[in-house]
């Protein structure tokens, strides 16, 4: 081989090679193109993916407020016709109160009118029998006692007061009737307004009432001439002793229960309000149905009740005292009260 042929050759081999090394670059950038290709779609493909999730989430979110917003509005709703019923279940009950209260006292001013009927018919009657009585009393001397009545007088005084006595045994056996009644609505009443102490006290009165009536079935009436005398809204009123002591016991008794009362409310944080305690319209505590009349005996329970109400509201012995739970009125409160006057003194 000439130097000229081999010269011919390398250069062949060069060309070549060198063609071969330009082919395996070539495809070598083709490739890397290919895959920056791929990599730049697999990225495009991954924000597409990335951008879809987030708009779902995002959508998902504002479905989650919508709702989360729509159950708000609907408890607001609910909460709205709550308040709305519960203000006119109160409504109603106020006024159911309301009208209950009003048909008690609607009830007491029957009461009253018939007792003042009564009393007024007893009235006529007493009346009479003191101006029989002024006229016997003209001759006696300062000391005031009186003449002797003749038997037929004596006779016809008893004879009325006899009658007197059953008028007050029925109108006191009507009285019983509507205690039953009125301690039913006045119980109603203080369970709505959730007054613990005065519906315990409440029952205690009425428990006490019922042992009052077992006790009438045992006692009797026993004739007895007038002694006293005493005046109630410039009119004069006349007893004997057994009436006297019942007026006495009127007293002080309203003033227990007006004590036990107020201590009551006071317990249950309620407003001074001594009236439309059961105990106060009832008034009829320790009554026996004899030789007073029973609106008489309300009367002075009344005026008892409302001072031992001031005393045990304010927690105090302005009027009465008080020794280890033991509440009694003063002699000289008892006595300005009653103003009694005995004909022999």
């Amino acid at each position: 081989m000439t130097a000229n042929s081999f010269r011919q050759m390398s250069s062949a081999l060069v060309i070549g090679a060198a063609l071969l090394v330009g082919t395996s670059v070539q495809a070598s950038a083709q490739q890397d193109d290919q895959q920056r290709q791929q990599q730049k779609a697999e990225r495009k493909q991954q924000q597409q993916q990335q951008a879809q999730q987030q708009q779902s989430q995002q959508q998902q979110q504002k479905a989650a407020r919508k709702q989360q917003n729509q159950t708000q509005a609907q408890q607001a709703q609910q909460q709205q016709v709550q308040q709305q019923q519960q203000r006119q279940t109160a409504r109603t009950q106020r006024q159911q109160t309301q009208a209950q209260q009003e048909q008690v006292l609607q009830q007491q001013r029957q009461q009253q009118k018939a007792a003042r009927h009564q009393q007024n018919q007893v009235e006529a009657q007493r009346q009479q029998q003191l101006e029989q009585q002024r006229q016997q009393r003209s001759g006696q001397v300062q000391r005031g006692t009186r003449q002797q009545q003749s038997p037929q007088l004596a006779q016809e005084r008893q004879r009325r007061d006899e009658l007197g006595q059953r008028q007050r045994l029925d109108q006191y056996r009507q009285q019983q009737i509507q205690q039953q009644r009125l301690d039913s609505q006045r119980r109603q009443i203080l369970e709505r307004e959730r007054r613990v102490a005065q519906l315990r006290y409440q029952q205690r009165y009425f428990d006490r009432l019922r042992q009052d009536q077992a006790r009438l079935r045992s006692w009797s009436y026993s004739y007895a001439p007038t002694q006293y005398r005493y005046n109630r809204g410039g009119r004069y009123y006349e007893v004997n002793n057994y009436g006297a002591d019942m007026l006495r016991q009127a007293v002080r008794y309203g003033y227990e229960e007006g004590v036990r009362a107020g201590q009551s409310d006071r317990e249950d944080r309620w407003r001074n309000n001594y009236q439309e305690s059961f105990a106060y319209q009832d008034a009829t505590a320790g009554y026996n149905g004899y030789y007073v009349d029973l609106p008489e005996y309300r009367y002075y329970f009344r005026e008892g009740f409302r001072r031992g109400y001031e005393d045990g509201y304010y927690g105090r012995t302005r009027y009465g005292s008080n020794s280890n739970g033991v509440f009694s009125l003063l002699g000289n409160v008892l006595q300005g009260i009653l103003n009694l006057q005995n004909y022999n003194n």
